[in-house]
């Protein structure tokens, strides 16, 4: 074999197994990029989630206070009627 044909194929298989190598190193990269993006989607899912399940409680929470607040407001409203009653019957005691 005469040397520049040696030269050649050799210069030509380092041709081939770097065009291979770098394209396995893409392949590799693209598929830890993938991984990472999915892991990050995933978490963010998760805190989308706990948020949800937070802001329903709060809502529950505000409903509670506000039936609280109806039935302290019905009961104040009785106290007022049975203080006006009351005040009736001391100005008629004080006649």
């Amino acid at each position: 074999m005469d040397l520049t044909v040696l030269t050649a194929v050799i210069a030509a298989l380092a041709a081939i197994s770097g065009i291979l190598l770098g394209w396995i190193g893409k392949t590799k990269s693209f598929k830890d990029e993938v991984a990472r993006e999915a892991t990050a989607d995933a978490s963010l899912q998760t805190d989308v989630s706990y948020i949800k399940r937070g802001i329903d409680d709060i809502k529950v929470d505000v409903r509670i206070q506000g039936q609280r607040m109806d039935g302290l407001t019905e009961r104040i409203i009785r106290v007022e009627e049975s203080s006006k009653q009351a005040h009736k019957r001391l100005d008629r005691l004080e006649e």
